[in-house]
Parts: structure tokens; sequence; C-alpha cells
């Protein structure tokens, strides 16, 4: 079920308060779902933390409350974020993730779909977006999640390798504390 504007506002406030320390509780949101909280520096637009859920383990108030705290906070790839500085936070919120196989280039369609890939012990997720911001192949998309996974870039072909497609409803502030909008994919 798609959330309505209103609602993907409620929930980038509900990260923004979490980072900043505040606990307000939302009625609603006690589905369990996936997410994702990106959190960019602003106005360079640079990524400082990307933390989330692939698979709906809580109810989504509580996913975006603890993805959002993790994103700010404990990145291992990037510095805490520091009380002065500013940033936007990109809400995804995902879709169960579906296994896929066969002729893969085919089954998922770039801007609609992440992948998720799982092979030898090692897991990669990208969100549909990235595909998007980079122009992605299909080809350099499931590349690029093995490279992510930490796995050969052709891992994607072999048998034991599972790969998994997800679609998501995208949120994201255009400054901080701003407006909320929902990006089309």
């Amino acid at each position: 079920m798609k959330l309505s504007p209103e609602k993907g506002k409620q929930l980038i406030k509900l990260a923004r308060l979490s980072i900043n320390g505040k606990e307000i509780d939302l009625d609603g949101f006690e589905e369990k779902k996936g997410v994702f909280v990106t959190i960019n520096s602003y106005p360079s637009k640079k990524l400082r933390g990307c933390i989330g859920f692939p698979k709906p383990i809580m109810p989504l108030k509580k996913a975006v409350v603890e993805a959002a705290k993790s994103a700010a906070y404990s990145d291992s790839r990037f510095d805490p974020l520091e009380s002065d500085e500013q940033f936007t936070i990109e809400l995804s919120v995902l879709t169960v993730p579906e296994l896929i196989s066969g002729n893969l280039l085919d089954l998922f369609t770039i801007g609609k779909h992440g992948l998720i890939i799982e092979h030898k012990g090692k897991y990669g997720l990208l969100l549909p977006q990235v595909f998007s911001d980079y122009r992605s192949t299909p080809l350099e998309a499931l590349q690029m999640t093995c490279e992510k996974a930490g796995v050969s870039l052709d891992a994607w072909k072999e048998n034991d390798c599972k790969v998994y497609k997800f679609e998501a409803q995208i949120f994201i502030e255009e400054t901080p504390n701003g407006n909320v909008v929902e990006k089309e994919q």
C-alpha cells in the first residue's frame, strides 16, 4: 500500500527528530515494512549516511527511528553527524524483496527496482534511485550490486547466487526541515 504525501512528511519528521535525540509517537505506521534512511549533506548533497532494513521485520515507525539514528551516527563509512551540520533526509519505504531467477537482465527495470545480491555469505543492496542516478544499464546494475556485496562483478551469473528485486516509495526533503516531495520513479 502506497503512503500519502502527508504520511511521507510525517515519517521524514520522525526521522529528523530521532536524529536530534527527540522522541515522538506517531499514530499508525504499525505495519511492518522495510525502510532505508539516506542522509545527504546540505547544500552539497554528498552522502553522509545510509542505513536501513530491507525486510519488513518491525513496524514502520520503529524502523524509521532505528534507521535514521544509525544512518546519522553508525554508518561505518562516515564520521557521525555533527550537531551543527546541515543535512537533508531521503526516506525509502520498500516492498518485500522478491527472489528472481532466469534471464536476470530482463527481470527488473532501472528506475523502478532496487537489487539485493546474496553470495557465499556476502550481501549487497542498492536502492532503485542509485541506478537512476548513475544511468545504469541492467548489466551495470547487477555488477554494481555485486561490487557492493564484495563479490566478483559477475557473481550474479553463478547458480548459488541469489538476486532479489524490490521497489521503493521515496520521500525527499528539499532543504533541511523544508518541503518534502515524493520522488517519481
